[in-house]
């Protein structure tokens, strides 16, 4: 069976009561992702739901929950899923089917997936509310609309609502993933440790004359032998001046001596992603200037890092690695003037384009807010998991820098889990400092 397969009933069971006690009465509608074609008749490699999977742990297409509260600690969950279809089975393997759902996932009824719109009608009465997020999935909410229109055709001399009154329950599901349990903490510090090992093979690996999807290979080699089934986004693997681009993507270039080479990438592990950057010296040995460079932005992530505290507005990393970067530049040159009011400029802007923290768990820009609507930033909460990923970016064109410090980019991201006693590195076994960097490579 599928490596996304997460066979644990009670776990299931109880993250779907918790979210159906905070939703209240009425009936919860969750589809999975849709397989998506690549080109012809191949299709990209399938992934589940990040919120279906979460409360279900079932990994397989074309599959629907559909659940609702009986009271505080009970609820009835029924998975709507593709039959047993021993011709299919020889081809892509075999399924779970509607009677195998019930044991493996904890779920009270296995039903096939072409009978969910006759039965939808049944499930979610018209004046009952219907827990659904609109707009994710065009085809779907369609034929979801023509059930309801069928259903209220056949009630039409009645005075019935024409549908259940929707409800989102995005807010909700986002709400209970930024808080971490410690199934998806586990899940998240394997992915944290791959990753890890993953850059170190790259920075082992790598030499001048390489191509950058050489590295990439060295890289993911260690994720797949490690038991990830697939890196949690698309590798940036950029040496030189790439490194000035955020979303660097190609990883075609060849690396010369001299060259930084920046690797933004994380593996996946039980649904849940690491994101880590790392920047070392193709040749084994940072230049003067980029030394120089690095340290401002390690000495900024240090501050960040150190910002991440229970209870602290989430941007608290990010206002730190300003004021720590703002102090870097004006040390190498860059800018001049008081610090505090560089900050208040936004001086820093040209070469830190991008935000310092994201959130991280089952999507590498996981769900949970980060303010109000009136601007007021949220507070980080123990058991979230955010990223640390300061940087500076200096073209080669730049004029406005010194001529050494152009064509040096630079990031540095780490995953850092906000608890009781401060932040914790989950991502720490991935080596960042100059010494530690150098003297691995020495032995490459």
């Amino acid at each position: 069976m599928s490596r996304d397969s997460q066979s644990d009933p009670d776990l299931h069971r109880s993250r779907r009561q918790r979210l159906l006690n905070v939703l209240g009465p009425g009936v919860l509608l969750l589809p999975t992702a849709r397989e998506a074609a690549r080109n012809g008749d191949v299709h990209h490699e399938y992934r589940p739901g990040s919120d279906f999977h979460y409360v279900t742990g079932f990994p397989e297409p074309q599959s629907v929950l559909v659940a609702w509260r009986i009271d505080s600690q009970s609820h009835h969950a029924i998975l709507f899923v593709r039959e047993r279809d021993p011709e299919r089975e020889t081809w892509d393997g075999p399924r779970y089917g509607v009677r195998g759902v019930t044991k493996a996932f904890g779920v009270d009824e296995g039903r096939a997936i072409g009978d969910l719109w006759r039965d939808l009608a049944e499930l979610a009465p018209l004046d009952g509310r219907l827990f659904h997020t609109l707009g994710h999935d065009s085809d779907f909410d369609q034929k979801l609309m023509m059930a309801f229109a069928r259903s209220r055709a056949r009630q039409r001399r009645t005075l019935l609502p024409s549908h259940p009154i929707f409800e989102d329950p995005a807010p909700a599901l986002a709400g209970q993933r930024l808080v971490k349990d410690a199934v998806e903490l586990s899940a998240m510090r394997r992915a944290a440790e791959l990753t890890g090992q993953g850059h170190i093979a790259a920075m082992r690996a790598t030499r001048p004359g390489m191509y950058e999807y050489e590295s990439q290979a060295h890289l993911e080699s260690a994720f797949r032998c490690g038991g990830s089934p697939r890196n949690g986004y698309p590798s940036i693997v950029a040496s030189g001046p790439n490194a000035c681009v955020l979303h660097y993507h190609d990883n075609d270039r060849r690396m010369r001596a001299g060259d930084l080479l920046l690797i933004d990438a994380g593996a996946e592990f039980l649904g849940c992603t690491a994101d880590v950057t790392r920047t070392f010296p193709v040749s084994g040995r940072f230049t003067p200037a980029q030394a120089a460079v690095y340290r401002v932005v390690l000495r900024a992530q240090a501050a960040g890092i150190r910002a991440c505290k229970a209870g602290a507005p989430w941007d608290s990393a990010h206002k730190a690695c300003h004021r720590s970067l703002t102090g870097g530049l004006v040390g190498l040159g860059v800018l001049k003037g008081n610090v505090a009011k560089l900050v208040k400029a936004a001086a820093f802007k040209p070469w830190y384009m991008h935000g310092t923290s994201h959130w991280l768990g089952r999507d590498v820009h996981d769900v949970g807010g980060y303010q109000s609507l009136d601007g007021v930033a949220d507070p980080m909460l123990v058991g979230s998991v955010l990223t640390v990923e300061p940087g500076l970016y200096f073209t080669k064109r730049d004029t406005r820098v010194p001529k050494e410090l152009r064509g040096i980019g630079v990031r540095i991201e780490d995953d850092i889990l906000v608890t009781k006693r401060g932040p914790e590195v989950l991502t720490a076994g991935a080596p960042k400092s100059i010494a530690e960097i150098e003297r691995l490579m020495k032995r490459q």
